[in-house]
């Protein structure tokens, strides 16, 4: 084979490893195709490099060709599915994941990890640029992924601080928002949870300049993640870690009691 005839890509080297192998035991691309069980012009479209194996065929033709593995090991990798997760939110939630404590302050939306499925996929479809329906479809499946934080062993202690707007902003409509309510009543109610709403009538809080979250992870290091329009930041260092947290402190102390919240929350939810 002259330099110029190299294959070019994955596909294009398993297509002549099938070939070879097919030619050694003597049989035609039909011949090879009903044996396995696809037709004589999907062998000759994966020979040529025109479209990678897919299925059952490269198991089914290593073995009836006798090539002992070696198609295996050539044929082209599957394409990684694309995760719902955008590239900058994916190193925090791998943290989130196996945290020991989360404590989070928001004052905009419901944090993800409280969200019903119902509000999640409202806020996915009212985002800007739009996401087509798959995209939502997935992105609310990996929100409510992440939600096993709640519910897994060992608990995790977990806190949030929400503003009275998350509460009061209907993301989904009356219907769906009074639904969030009750579910947020319910995870309010968790003993390793507790969530407090900041006095809408202060005229001043530790927060003001926005939402943060703090994470203790499995191996007890503190760190704590910020998010902006499409993007986002760690903070591992101290001062400005050990600020943030001593921020949240002075937060907590500032907003309702978990008791109170709970009351407000479901006097909220029966009269909406």
């Amino acid at each position: 084979m002259h330099s110029s005839d190299q294959p070019e890509s994955t596909a294009e080297m398993f297509g002549l490893l099938l070939r070879h192998f097919r030619e050694r035991s003597g049989l035609s691309q039909e011949q090879l195709g009903k044996r396995i069980g696809y037709s004589k012009s999907q062998v000759a479209m994966v020979e040529r490099g025109a479209r990678p194996p897919k299925g059952v065929f490269v198991q089914r033709a290593d073995e009836v060709l006798g090539a002992q593995g070696a198609l295996i090991t050539v044929a082209p990798k599957p394409p990684k599915k694309r995760s719902p997760l955008p590239d900058w939110f994916t190193p925090f939630a791998d943290e989130e994941e196996k945290a020991w404590a989360l404590h989070s302050y928001e004052n905009q939306v419901m944090p993800g990890l409280l969200q019903t499925e119902a509000y999640a996929r409202a806020v996915f479809t009212s985002r800007y640029p739009n996401y087509d329906d798959e995209e939502i479809e997935e992105k609310v499946a990996a929100r409510l992924a992440r939600q096993k934080l709640l519910s897994r062993r060992p608990l995790a202690d977990s806190s949030f601080v929400l503003e009275m707007i998350v509460l009061t902003r209907p993301i989904g409509g009356r219907r769906v928002m009074k639904a969030q309510l009750h579910h947020l009543a319910d995870v309010a109610r968790l003993r390793h949870v507790r969530i407090q709403l900041m006095d809408p009538y202060r005229e001043d809080h530790a927060t003001l300049d926005g939402p943060f979250v703090l994470l203790e992870t499995d191996k007890r290091q503190q760190l704590a993640y910020i998010e902006g329009q499409g993007g986002s930041f760690f903070v591992t260092e101290h001062p400005e870690l050990g600020n943030l947290f001593g921020k949240y402190g002075v937060t907590r102390a500032q907003a309702y009691t978990p008791e109170r919240t709970l009351e407000t929350i479901e006097k909220m939810a029966e009269e909406l």
